[in-house]
């Protein structure tokens, strides 16, 4: 209780170490929306209280941050230690499972670039795809660049509906607006990342059977 009451403190006097704290939170364990902490910082960006480009800056490096909290943690506990946690009575309240950790997991160990990339765009996978590449052992210089680029591009289109709605929105309808445009935007690249995850998939399937067929040639 004390801890919501605390986030809900930052989020009355946003400023970019209030911001950059809540966005390392989303982006940890810590199951609440981004949106409710970009989208408002953009909003008081439009009416002069903060500046735009900083509000950008500040929720992608708070983003970093919340990453390389799971990915070290992955790192250095493991993974039964994750799997036990992600299955426990706790991590079912923030959003985890053994299955959605496996599924996860398989899928970073072949493409773990992309799913670093395209994961910081999609709404509660954000949050998942740094445990992957803990325990990948993914490199460090390579997993900061692509959550970086991710969570900008994410937290930009946040800063653009906040700073866009001071125009013709009140304050207390802005997060209503936000929420639904952002679920928009998150179906987008839902959608895009399932068609990465088929082509993928198709281009396995085809390399497979390319092997296979060429084991079966007889030879002349």
């Amino acid at each position: 209780m004390e801890s919501l009451a605390f986030v809900q403190w930052c989020l009355d006097h946003l400023n970019y170490w209030t911001v950059t704290l809540l966005m390392a939170l989303e982006s940890s364990f810590i199951p609440f929306p981004s949106e409710i902490v970009v989208a408002p910082a953009a909003y008081n960006a439009a009416a002069g209280e903060m500046n735009v480009f900083l509000v950008v800056f500040f929720a992608t490096l708070g983003a970093c941050i919340g990453a390389l909290v799971n990915y070290y943690l992955s790192l250095w506990i493991g993974r039964p230690l994750v799997y036990k946690f992600a299955d426990s009575r706790l991590g079912h309240v923030l959003l985890l499972s053994g299955e959605k950790i496996e599924r996860a997991e398989e899928f970073f160990r072949k493409h773990g670039i992309i799913s670093t990339f395209i994961g910081r765009l999609i709404p509660v996978v954000r949050q998942l795809i740094s445990i992957p590449a803990g325990l990948a052992k993914m490199k460090l210089s390579v997993f900061l660049l692509y959550t970086a680029l991710g969570a900008g591009i994410w937290n930009t289109i946040l800063v653009g509906l906040g700073y866009y709605f001071f125009q013709i929105l009140p304050k207390d309808q802005l997060m209503e607006t936000v929420d639904h445009y952002s679920r928009e935007f998150g179906y987008g690249f839902l959608a895009i990342g399932a068609l990465l995850v088929a082509y993928f998939v198709w281009q396995g399937l085809h390399k497979k059977k390319k092997g296979e067929n060429k084991e079966t040639k007889p030879e002349v």
